[in-house]
């Protein structure tokens, strides 16, 4: 598959939320990506999305830029999500315990854990003022 890249800026409003799936569903619809894989990246995307959106620049507002690759033999979509807000490595959480019951639980963390349950591979790095989230998953055989 040859490289295929877009990129949307936005502001980093829950209100948004259906711009930026859109964005990243046509992107997979481009590259005849199954509908499964394609809402467990969407899954993913909200998860993220609106944590930027809840979190990054709160009480303020700000822009995320998310960029979608679709490249490679198999094909694997990346998608970057990138934030100038408060420095936040969602990675660095441990992972709730699920076998316990909800009521026993810590609140939060739950999205994250399935993100990277749903996704091949996640990364997060600051660089230049920026959180910088990265998140690959194979879209095809």
């Amino acid at each position: 598959m040859e490289t295929f890249v877009n990129e949307l800026e936005t502001t980093a409003s829950v209100d948004e939320l259906d711009k930026v799936i859109g964005f990243v569903d046509e992107m997979l619809e481009s590259a005849d990506c199954p509908m499964n894989i394609q809402l467990q990246i969407e899954l993913a995307v909200e998860e993220i999305f609106v944590n930027i959106a809840s979190y990054a620049y709160a009480p303020g507002t700000g822009n995320a830029v998310i960029k979608v690759s679709l490249s490679g033999e198999p094909a694997v979509a990346e998608i970057t999500f990138k934030d100038s807000g408060v420095p936040y490595d969602p990675l660095a959480r441990e992972d709730p315990d699920v076998n316990l019951p909800a009521s026993e639980r810590e609140v939060g963390g739950l999205g994250i854990f399935l993100t990277k349950k749903n996704m091949d591979e996640v990364a997060y790095e600051y660089r230049d003022g920026m959180n910088i989230f990265t998140m690959k998953k194979i879209i095809a055989g």
